[in-house]
């Protein structure tokens, strides 16, 4: 028998032989479920994404195909996936994994919605039962732990390469396993995955940020479906595509050094994962919003009587989210410390529509953002790294001109992490009724809500009748 890498295998083990049995993954996930699919459909309402929807060819339908959220079309499923995994994406409101590598796991969702809807109607077709949502639900908690596992030792962005190549690794594994792929026909496709590495992380990064961090997890997810259905059809894998000398990816990327993990793969991420609850922002700087919400109150009035504004955040955000100078567009402002934190001070609010041209013409942004000082609190990027705290820690503080200045606000967890779950579940469920209210009707929003809030029901309903439910 050839020799497999090791990543490989452990791919392949967890996503075909592993039980998930933790309720509170799957209570995690149905609320995941229903936020990623809340944040697709707030995104229709934006030009710059819907343009980027639909089939390849104008006016395709296809038999039995995928249906997209809140929208007319029926595509293939590799096509599906992206308009889904785009959808859910584009305002960067969706959930959140942090640890050497950063990442969105429910980005994986575009790849898992499009082929459970596509395997359900084809099944439906064919007199046999369709899927149902706690299929989905297994399936979003294996991507998730996929994805997330491997990012938490293993960093994709000093090499320069983006997080989504661990989206396209995860859609591949778990639809390979939908698909009723073997052992073998998960690691043929998940080698696949590796070989095509993945984006540069340009695209996220001055002077070259825009609108493709947007839908680079939707063309992931949607790669991943591809390579599972290639697989499927008999393509061939390649056992050693991590460790092969000079051509393997860890000879490529990595000086030879092989992924490491942290902990077995079981449920972990879906239980841990961070949601975004009251505001879209990049996960680095939650904190430090609610940190400039808590400040709003005491400097709105004393904008002109500022001196300077002092940040004190984590490692990684001084890495990818410290800016100065102009930001070109909405996906430059959402990444932007500085910006999130100067609305959030003068707003006490921060929206979509706070990252927009016009928004951003509003002078005392770049007054305040002049203003800031970043600097890494090294506590804060310990307790970032520390498994057992996860924190992800800001803290505010603003100097006036006459010697005096407010509070140093703290906020080490953000609302949406695991340790103010309680907290946030009625938030969530009012970010979900405000993004439905975005399309649909108050009666079906109510009613969409209940189904969400419904465990049980939402599990035992079939796949396609819940996308039935968000066709617009």
């Amino acid at each position: 028998m050839a020799h497999v890498d090791p990543t490989l295998k452990l791919i392949a083990d967890y996503v075909y032989d592993y039980q998930v049995t933790s309720q509170e993954a799957y209570q995690t996930a149905g609320v995941n479920l229903a936020d990623a699919l809340g944040c697709g459909i707030l995104a229709l309402q934006y030009k710059a994404c819907t343009k980027l929807l639909g089939p390849v060819v104008p006016d395709t339908v296809v038999p039995h195909g995928s249906r997209v959220p809140g929208t007319s079309y029926v595509l293939d499923p590799i096509r599906a996936a992206f308009n889904i995994g785009t959808m859910v994406r584009w305002l960067d409101y969706n959930d959140a994994w942090l640890a050497a590598e950063w990442g969105h796991p429910s980005d994986n969702l575009g790849g898992l919605l499009a082929i459970t809807d596509y395997l359900s109607r084809q099944n439906i077709g064919k007199g046999q039962k369709p899927l149902l949502v706690h299929d989905l639900l297994t399936a979003m908690i294996k991507a998730h732990e996929v994805q997330g596992g491997l990012a938490i030792l293993n960093s994709f962005n000093r090499v320069g390469f983006d997080h989504v190549i661990l989206v396209k690794v995860a859609t591949t594994a778990v639809v390979t396993q939908l698909l009723g792929g073997t052992h073998q026909q998960i690691v043929d496709a998940v080698s696949n995955a590796w070989i095509d590495t993945g984006s540069l992380r340009a695209y996220r990064h001055a002077p070259n940020t825009g609108s493709r961090k947007s839908w680079a997890a939707g063309d992931a997810t949607s790669r991943g479906v591809f390579l599972a259905m290639l697989t499927m059809r008999g393509e061939m894998g390649y056992p050693e595509a991590l460790t092969a000398k000079r051509w393997g990816l860890y000879d490529v990327l990595f000086k030879g050094k092989p992924f490491e993990f942290q902990r077995p793969l079981t449920s972990y991420v879906m239980e841990n994962v961070l949601f975004k609850v009251a505001f879209p922002a990049e996960f680095h700087a939650q904190t430090a919003v609610e940190c400039a919400f808590q400040l709003h109150p005491l400097v709105k009035d004393r904008l002109d009587d500022i001196d300077s504004i002092t940040i004190e955040t984590q490692e990684s955000a001084v890495r990818i989210i410290d800016k100065q100078g102009p930001l070109k567009n909405p996906a430059d402002r959402d990444h932007c410390l500085q910006y999130m934190v100067a609305v959030g001070l003068l707003k006490g609010t921060l929206s979509a529509e706070d990252y927009e041209d016009e928004a951003y013409r509003d002078s005392r942004l770049e007054s305040l953002r002049e203003k800031m000082k970043v600097v890494e609190n090294k506590g804060f990027t310990a307790d970032y790294l520390d498994p057992n705290k996860r924190s992800i820690g800001n803290a505010v503080t603003v100097h006036f001109k006459d010697g005096s200045s407010t509070q140093r606000v703290v906020v080490e967890y953000p609302i949406g992490h695991k340790r103010r779950r309680q907290e946030a579940l009625p938030l969530l469920f009012e970010k979900l009724e405000n993004n439905l209210s975005t399309l649909f009707s108050p009666p079906k929003v109510k009613a969409l809500k209940g189904l969400f809030a419904n465990h049980e029901q939402l599990a035992q309903m079939p796949v396609n009748a819940l996308v039935d439910q968000l066709v617009g």
